[in-house]
């Protein structure tokens, strides 16, 4: 069996979880507990363009409070 994660022609969404980390999902696998669909279900460019706009700062929201 392939890795889904690998399928650059299936249907991908992005996921974010508390901390604001992002991550490439593939449709059709549940979404894990801890995390949110932030784009629903489309091509991966799609997903990839979206994760490039909105996850910016790589570090995780509790340490970017605490560093500021």
């Amino acid at each position: 069996m392939s890795n889904p994660f690998d399928d650059n022609n299936a249907n991908f969404q992005v996921l974010v979880n508390d901390e604001g980390q992002h991550s490439l999902w593939p449709a059709f696998i549940a979404v894990p507990a801890g995390w949110h669909i932030a784009l629903p279900a489309t091509d991966r460019a799609a997903c990839s363009a979206y994760i490039e706009a909105h996850w910016v700062d790589m570090r995780p929201r509790s340490l970017v409070a605490v560093q500021g």
